[in-house]
């Protein structure tokens, strides 16, 4: 379906005929769901064996008593796991509790309120700004928009984030203290940063205010479908070019065992694990040392975890299959949208014609498929061109997502085709 040479009788013509079949769907009443990346149940049971993994031994090998309080760096174990994930030495690794969300939160609100390393609070800055790299991550803006600090739109490409935009602006503004990013798999797009991407952000450092900070998000490190892809060492990059402090890694194994009990690691430089550190210290007392010392036996080797992990991706590849395979069949010779082919992570990202991605998701939720709201990818949710839209396949049965996929393909037609009417 090519519309932008339709004539207006053959767009009229196309536009009931889909509205037909639109209302035949709507009959259904369906009830699907294709809105966040959680893991489905068959991926969390692969984790079951963390219960009872202990046995009544709660004794780390180090001799820590992981059921009292104490060890806010998190149990040595726990700390090898991450640093493993991360490629990075243990000694540079946080273990924390179940949440890398939370590390993040905590990370920003240091900068903001304390200032790394001895550097300026960002709160004292005129403007104090992070750059986003779209489309991105929700609730990477969440934390933004919580605390009152700016962002600016940076435009991803399929190496990464645009580099040349970023430098010029971090140059021209020194109230941008901060940068977001998914560096392997990216959220939504599922680009994975070029070796060049990784080399020029960890110049960023000798550039910026001294204050400023790469938010390095690596939670799809390990999450590979097919072969194995090779994200390029950001720490070495900054060890380079004499910049270690301008970045802080997160990872988590809240998609590889239990969502909502997994363990999150926090790596940077001594310099800003000490600052997190000062400021955690009013906070907690530790972590969950007890569900970091059964993760740690769960994954005695890194060999272990990926193992794992390539369970997972026999239980998601078929759904990423689906989902691109009715892209292909709906849109591969037509000029109604464009998708990203991730080769890991957990979504999908497919930007429709300008201007219809909002009626996209209104038309899907009224046929009983809920989305991810329009322009959720963006700052303060707002998608400057309408068009992006995030697909999550990961957690229904295979059947719902093919479904799910029939009606969200008729749903960008029927838009598509309305809105070239409008304009006729």
């Amino acid at each position: 379906m090519h519309i932008d040479s339709a004539s207006r009788e053959q767009l009229q013509e196309w536009e009931k005929e889909l509205s037909a079949q639109y209302q035949r769907i709507c009959g259904h009443e369906l009830s699907l769901d294709i809105t966040r990346g959680k893991p489905s149940a068959d991926q969390l049971h692969l984790a079951d064996k963390l219960d009872g993994i202990l046995n009544g031994d709660y004794r780390a090998a180090d001799g820590t008593d992981t059921r009292n309080y104490g060890g806010l760096d998190g149990l040595a174990c726990a700390r090898d796991l991450g640093a493993d994930i991360l490629q990075v030495p243990s000694e540079e690794v946080m273990a924390g509790g179940n949440s890398s969300l939370t590390l993040m939160y905590h990370a920003v609100l240091t900068g903001y309120l304390f200032g790394f390393a001895g550097n300026t609070p960002w709160r004292e800055l005129k403007e104090p700004k992070f750059l986003c790299p779209v489309p991105g991550y929700d609730r990477h803006f969440a934390i933004c928009e919580q605390l009152g600090i700016g962002m600016v739109n940076v435009p991803m490409t399929d190496t990464g984030p645009d580099m040349d935009t970023v430098e010029k602006l971090v140059r021209e503004d020194s109230d941008i203290i901060g940068i977001w990013c998914v560096p392997k798999f990216s959220n939504p797009t599922g680009v994975t940063y070029s070796a060049d991407t990784v080399d020029r952000l960890a110049q960023l450092g000798g550039i910026a205010n001294p204050g400023f900070r790469i938010f390095w998000d690596n939670a799809y490190a390990i999450h590979d479908l097919e072969q194995q892809v090779n994200l390029p060492g950001i720490r070495s990059a900054t060890l380079a070019n004499d910049t270690a402090d301008s970045v802080i890694q997160f990872a988590s194994t809240s998609k590889v065992t239990f969502a909502g009990a997994g363990v999150a690691f926090v790596s940077s430089s001594p310099a800003n694990l000490a600052s997190l550190k000062q400021q955690m210290q009013a906070m907690t007392i530790g972590p969950d040392k007890v569900n970091q010392l059964r993760h740690s036996r769960f994954f005695a080797e890194f060999t272990m975890l990926k193992a794992h992990m390539q369970k997972h991706a026999e239980i998601l590849k078929p759904k990423f299959k689906c989902v691109l395979g009715q892209l292909e069949k709906a849109f591969g010779d037509s000029d109604l949208g464009e998708w990203e082919t991730p080769k890991g992570g957990y979504f999908v990202s497919f930007n429709t014609r300008p201007d219809c991605a909002t009626e996209v998701v209104r038309l899907a939720a009224d046929a009983g498929v809920k989305l991810t709201p329009a322009g959720a990818t963006f700052p303060y949710g707002k998608d400057p061109q309408d068009t992006n839209i995030r697909i999550a396949p990961s957690f229904p049965p295979l059947e719902e997502v093919d479904t799910a996929m029939s009606v969200f393909v008729l749903c960008v037609k029927l838009a598509s085709v309305r809105k070239q009417l409008e304009a006729a």
